[in-house]
């Protein structure tokens, strides 16, 4: 996580806006006398969900809080990232220590990279990997996949990779940081994967941040990962999100399993949304990962008790998702690879056919218990009371209720009387502000924001197409940054080198960033169409709400016109958007 990311994290908008603007709840948002100019009736809105402001009054601008303190203060992002992080206890590094960090780490992505390709040499040509490619062979496993996951093999030998990665010019310290190696009680190290099937794991980016292991024989632990490094995090970790991203944003659906094998029998057989959680345990990182790309996920975990309860402790997730997640029920004795390799199109039914969460909650607690029993009916609402409280949407709450007291033969206030004594368990009242709070403070940024600059920073040719794209475009403050000093030079080092160093690590991974090297002018369209689209929706979403609070608070007839005239402003950008679209749909046509 950058500094920034870190900052806005523990940073709430509404705790600094209220330090210079006295709030007052209006629904699910906050308003006020903007603090920016002066006026009788409040046209400053605070949305706690986005972590955003905006003013419809005189200023007729917001963003999030930078943006705000930078305003307020008549500052510079530099200067407001450095008040928010002394409010927030985040110490922000040196230019210096910044750049010896961001070389150290990509120092280990090297060094993982280098193995990687060792490792998948040796499944390939090595006489001894004879083995491992019988195995991968007996699971029907193509070529193709092989290359595609970049699978590979270690040598039965305490120090084949260590002796190939210092001959590369590694050090031992980088390759027992990077997890490739383990230290004894005496100091000596040695290769941490030995005689094994290696599966190589990488972030989002396709960057190797570590890997899994698994034995060719009967001994144990058949599976072993990299330990925690400064790369690899197994609890933020999903196995096939580089390979699986595009096709989770295309489908608008995950579907999370959660073994390497299931992944990649999936992507072989075209089922490319598909990843893995790096076993049963579902956490809050992947889910929040995972809802960068799409709300709508579906859990295909083994048909066992580790799975059965994994998918119980995903309830509490649906909150940050503001979504259901849905569930496969797979064949009794089946995972997600047997299924698959026996019969893609069942595979595709069941996930077509995949139930929310907690309907299978219902049913596997309710399978359990006697229901025609008193005590039964008491152990149902015991055990399932709980999980309906933590729902927050009030409509599906009350759903739920409904269906607990039908399967209890009860009357629902009978139910709501019997959860009124139900005291959260202290697991669950911390899993729950954890949710609050990242609900509060959300991290993920625009992905078509991201994009748009990364394709205007690796191609400076673009900067002579003019096509209507401004600062107020991006919401991010970051992004706005950036792009304001992209306006305003057209050399990518010295831009860099104008940039407050809190922003440069940002700017070098869209520098870096993975982009399709054809259609550039084309899909630079796009995009800004897109953010266009994207800015208008925005201000006509806040506007409504503002809007809908003037009315309710009975204001004056002159700030009701100003609001509506506004939404004229955002109505006619809109048409304008489609107007656009529509006329680059009947020119595809042609």
């Amino acid at each position: 996580m950058s500094v920034v990311d870190d900052v806005k994290q523990k940073i709430d908008i509404v705790e600094v806006i209220g330090q210079y603007a006295s709030l007052k709840k209006a629904g699910r948002n906050l308003s006020a006398l903007c603090p920016f100019h002066s006026e009788k009736t409040p046209s400053f809105l605070v949305y706690p969900e986005q972590q955003s402001w905006h003013c419809f009054g005189a200023c007729n601008t917001g963003g999030d809080v930078f943006s705000f303190l930078m305003k307020k203060e008549n500052t510079d992002f530099g200067e407001a990232l450095r008040i928010l992080a002394d409010r927030a206890g985040v110490t922000i590094p040196s230019r210096f220590e910044q750049d010896t960090r961001r070389d150290e780490k990509e120092r280990l992505y090297q060094v993982n990279e280098a193995a990687a390709q060792y490792f998948h040499n040796l499944l390939l040509n090595n006489p001894t990997a004879k083995k491992a490619r019988e195995y991968l062979a007996g699971r029907n496993i193509s070529q193709k996949t092989i290359s595609d996951f970049r699978l590979g093999f270690s040598l039965k030998s305490w120090e084949a990779l260590k002796n190939y990665l210092l001959e590369k010019d590694y050090s031992e310290d980088e390759i027992l940081e990077a997890g490739l190696l383990v230290a004894a009680e005496d100091g000596k190290t040695h290769d941490r994967f030995r005689e094994r099937l290696l599966f190589p794991i990488n972030d989002n980016r396709g960057r190797t941040t570590g890997f899994g292991a698994r034995v060719l024989d009967d001994s144990f632990p058949k599976y072993v990962n990299s330990p925690q490094t400064p790369l690899f995090d197994k609890s933020g970790t999903l196995y096939g999100i580089d390979l699986a991203a595009s096709s989770i944003r295309q489908q608008s659906m995950a579907v999370i399993v959660e073994g390497y094998m299931d992944v990649i029998t999936a992507h072989q057989n075209g089922a490319n949304n598909v990843v893995a959680s790096m076993g049963t345990a579902i956490t809050e990182k992947q889910v929040t990962t995972l809802k960068r790309s799409s709300r709508n996920l579906v859990l295909a975990l083994d048909a066992d008790a580790a799975g059965g309860e994994a998918m119980l402790r995903c309830v509490d997730y649906e909150n940050i998702l503001e979504a259901e997640i849905k569930v496969i029920v797979l064949p009794e004795g089946k995972d997600p690879d047997d299924v698959i390799k026996g019969d893609i199109e069942l595979w595709q039914k069941l996930v077509a056919e995949a139930g929310p969460i907690v309907d299978y909650t219902f049913d596997v607690v309710g399978s359990k218990l006697d229901l025609t029993t008193a005590a039964g009916q008491t152990l149902l609402v015991s055990t399932l009371g709980p999980i309906i409280l933590r729902i927050e949407d009030p409509i599906r709450r009350a759903h739920y209720l409904q269906k607990l007291a039908r399967l209890t033969d009860k009357d629902v206030r009978t139910i709501e009387m019997a959860l009124g004594g139900i005291k959260t368990a202290p697991r669950v009242r911390r899993l729950q502000a954890k949710t609050t709070e990242r609900a509060v403070k959300p991290l993920a940024q625009s992905r078509t924001e991201q994009d748009c600059l990364a394709l205007l920073l690796q191609h400076p040719q673009l900067k002579s197409r003019e096509v209507g794209l401004v600062p107020e475009y991006f919401e991010n403050t970051q992004n706005r940054e950036i792009f304001a000093n992209w306006q305003r030079t057209d050399d990518p080092v010295a831009l860099r080198e104008e940039l407050d160093f809190a922003l440069c690590e940002y700017f070098d991974s869209l520098i870096s960033r993975k982009i399709l090297a054809t259609r550039i002018e084309e899909r630079y369209n796009e995009y800004v169409l897109r953010l266009r689209e994207d800015h208008f929706r925005n201000l006509e979403r806040k506007r409504a709400a503002s809007l809908a609070m003037e009315a309710e608070a009975g204001g004056s007839a002159a700030g009701l016109a100003k609001l509506e005239e506004q939404g004229i402003n955002s109505s006619l950008g809109l048409l304008e958007v489609f107007t656009q679209k529509a006329r680059k749909g009947r020119e595809q046509r042609r």
